[in-house]
């Protein structure tokens, strides 16, 4: 059982603010930190205007709410979540969004560390957005835990660097990121001073450990869905077997791949994606030829894109762990995808994992679920039955063992210091000098 109390700070809702709701339920929610929601301050009369006239981007503030965590027990930061926003809506390519990003996250922290940890004898933080939180929780004699969110940032820039080069029609020519490592060097900083690294699949604790973290403090924590995707599927309609991808339409996601496998199908099965999509206008008229480009789906109406489908697929060329394929296993459709998406998928038992960047290996994948309508059927039954294992109750309990094995008290103050080469260093106050304290 874990002991003790924690602070969690996160910007956004992401997975709906499962981790405070979480440590909320168990009692051990010391505070919650995060940059704005519907539920504190001026964004609560947002919840009395009917959302069919708000703006998309409106509407997903409204939707901004933390169930189940006490208002008293939460703070936010509307000004910076407003000045985040406008910030944003100017951003233009990947530099652009990756200073953002890291202006974002230090403001952020810093707002977090200023605030103080009310008693918490841990902090849990999310990569990119903790180091100085961080900082100020270890002089406290707090343990500290990051989760890496997806693989570490120059595995990622990698990948994706490689895909603008192989497909500069998408997205423009691969360019040196001038942001990319700065980002970098802050996810190794947030390592080194963390007493627990999250990592939502193996594929994540691989590279955390490539790139430097320490091994012994990686633990694997899967995600987890709630049950709304789980209803009972009707009958199977005649005519090509119908596949569902689900994220932003993109290179990330593998998109180039799936197109291809649609093209060399010839229409023996009929492609969907739901996402959002920042493609130009005649790449996306190119796509639609062969995929079917639903634009971004409304939260509430996802269940009805996995009734639709009859296999799910995902060729993800880099992740965390995606959160659409756990869905997908809830609603009962084998998964096709890639090692790179981080996917609780067990190959040949829920679906199919087939090797990055591969449209051909996509292709005979989808077709030999069409052809053994057998097989798919038993692999939907065994989607459905692995689902289980991975709801949000389970997650939770996962993710409180992990946590249980941190000290259940403060230990004594340390001062924190930056060597040479640019790593912490923590030492015990009493016993160094304090010239190098802060």
């Amino acid at each position: 059982m874990m002991n003790g109390s924690v602070v969690v700070s996160q910007l956004g809702a992401r997975m709906h603010y499962a981790v405070p709701q979480i440590l909320a339920s168990e009692g051990k929610l010391a505070h919650f930190y995060t940059d704005i929601c519907a539920t504190k301050g001026w964004p609560r009369a947002l919840r009395l205007i009917p959302t069919s006239v708000m703006p998309a981007s409106i509407r997903r503030l409204a939707g901004r709410v933390p169930r189940n965590i006490p208002s008293s027990l939460t703070t936010v930061f509307p000004l910076f979540g407003v000045r985040s926003a406008i910030r944003r809506q100017r951003m233009k390519g990947f530099a652009e969004e990756m200073d953002h990003t890291l202006w974002a996250g230090e403001e952020f922290s810093r707002l977090v560390a200023r605030s103080g940890f009310h008693g918490a004898t841990g902090l849990y933080a999310f990569a990119g957005d903790a180091l100085e939180q961080m900082r100020a929780a270890k002089r406290e004699g707090m343990w500290t835990a990051v989760e890496q969110m997806v693989a570490p940032r120059e595995v990622l820039e990698q990948l994706l660097s490689e895909e603008m080069d192989s497909f500069p029609d998408w997205m423009g020519p691969s360019a040196v990121n001038p942001f990319a490592h700065p980002f970098a060097e802050r996810e190794k900083a947030e390592w080194d001073l963390a007493d627990l690294i999250v990592c939502p699949s193996e594929f994540v604790r691989r590279h955390v450990v490539a790139c430097g973290g320490i091994a012994e403090r990686c633990v694997v924590v899967p995600y987890g869905v709630n049950g709304r995707f789980t209803a009972e599927r009707p009958p199977r309609a005649p005519g090509p077997l119908r596949v569902l991808v689900v994220g932003e339409v993109g290179l990330r996601k593998g998109s180039p791949y799936v197109a291809e496998a649609a093209r060399l199908l010839r229409g023996s099965a009929k492609f969907r994606m739901a996402g959002p999509s920042w493609l130009p206008e005649r790449k996306k008229e190119e796509l639609s030829l062969s995929v079917e480009l639903r634009g971004v789906v409304p939260r509430a109406a996802m269940a009805e894109e996995y009734q639709w489908a009859d296999i799910f697929l995902l060729p993800s060329i880099c992740e965390g762990s995606a959160t659409a394929v756990y869905e997908a296993l809830a609603a009962g459709l084998p998964v096709i995808t890639t090692e790179n998406t981080g996917s609780v998928v067990r190959h040949g038992i829920d679906g199919l994992i087939v090797p990055p960047r591969d449209s051909q290996a996509i292709a005979e994948a989808v077709t030999m679920l069409a052809d053994n309508v057998a097989v798919r059927t038993e692999m939907a039954a065994s989607a459905r039955k692995r689902s289980t294992e991975f709801t949000v109750e389970r997650y939770g309990a996962r993710l409180l063992a992990a946590l249980s094995t941190l000290p259940a008290e403060r230990t004594s103050r340390w001062g924190l210091y930056h060597s040479d080469n640019g790593a912490d260093r923590l030492f015990p106050v009493q016993r160094h000098p304090t010239a190098h304290a802060g």
